[in-house]
């Protein structure tokens, strides 16, 4: 039985979008947060994305992530111990701090296009691989793991199209920097199979790539089965399909968690996570939210989670 490791990018792609998580107190947000990360993590997802270390004053959502490392540390270590919580650092700055808090492993990102990375993070593509440059080094250097997204893979939000050789020359060169794997982005969510088809076939097999698409135009889960059949066994969701990108205006809802492990386990995939678990870790979210999720299997079990016997 083939195995689909699954990325839970949720407690960060999902919620630095969220206006109400930006209106909770400090403290309260830090609580939330980790309540719902190790639910997850205790769900059977061995990788989560828990954070991430960026300007509280432009995503104050992810304001307290040293907090929320140490509370995992500390409060559940056998969590800590067991699986990877993943950290997003915009620069060395970020990653100073990503230090500081005691973080293991830790992603960078860019883009296919420059005018997506210059309304981000206020440079160009070739630029901001020079930044980071350093930064894998360093985090590297201090024991590090360090993963790579590269965003608007399939289309950008100012640009438009994006030939499939970008993707390429970029993921090469994050490899080549040492990132032990590259995570391709449908940023906008615009990709379609055929689309799929076209940027992954350029990559030699056997390199270490993730797929994370956004179901904008609700064609994230074709597009995930497309890149599993050539050969992709990393896949990013969000629980709940809670996401967007807040550089990216409509680009609403990644691949949901629950969608994605209902087609692998109905298809005969494995993937080490509980569905169940998982469910009632939404659940937790959209209460907290107070605004409902958009993942459809995770409606139908609440529909019968809810029914009379």
């Amino acid at each position: 039985m083939k195995k689909i490791r699954v990325v839970e990018v949720g407690p960060r792609d999902g919620l630095q979008n969220e206006a109400k998580v930006r209106s909770l107190p400090s403290t309260d947000l830090v609580d939330f947060r980790f309540d719902y990360v190790t639910a997850l993590a205790r769900a059977g997802l061995d990788d989560v994305e828990a954070g991430a270390f960026v300007r509280a004053d432009r995503v104050p959502q992810m304001a307290g992530t040293d907090r929320l490392l140490q509370r995992l540390r500390e409060e559940a270590p056998e969590l800590w111990a067991s699986k990877r919580f993943w950290t997003l650092v915009p620069n060395h700055r970020g990653l100073d701090l990503a230090l500081k808090a005691g973080a293991k492993h830790i992603s960078v990102f860019t883009a296919t296009s420059d005018a997506f990375n210059l309304n981000n993070v206020q440079m160009t593509v070739e630029d901001s691989l020079k930044e980071l440059r350093p930064v894998i080094s360093e985090a590297k250097a201090a024991g590090l793991t360090v993963r790579g997204y590269v965003s608007t893979v399939w289309g950008c939000p100012y640009s438009g199209h994006v030939p499939p050789e970008r993707a390429h020359s970029v993921t090469e060169e994050l490899l080549a920097m040492g990132v032990e794997e590259v995570s391709l982005g449908d940023t906008i969510g615009v990709a379609s199979p055929r689309q799929v088809e076209e940027v992954l076939s350029l990559f030699k097999p056997g390199l270490p790539l993730a797929v994370h698409f956004h179901d904008t135009r609700g064609t994230a889960i074709a597009n995930c089965l497309e890149a599993i059949q050539l050969g992709i066994t990393t896949v990013d969701s969000s629980a709940g399909g809670l996401g967007g990108c807040p550089y990216a205006k409509g680009a609403s809802g990644n691949l949901a968690t629950e969608d994605l492990l209902y087609m692998l386990h109905e298809m005969g995939f494995s993937s080490g996570v509980d569905l169940e678990k998982v469910c009632l870790a939404s659940d937790l979210l959209e209460k907290a939210l107070s605004v409902p999720l958009p993942s459809r299997y995770f409606k139908a079990w609440k529909g019968t989670a809810n029914r009379a016997p």
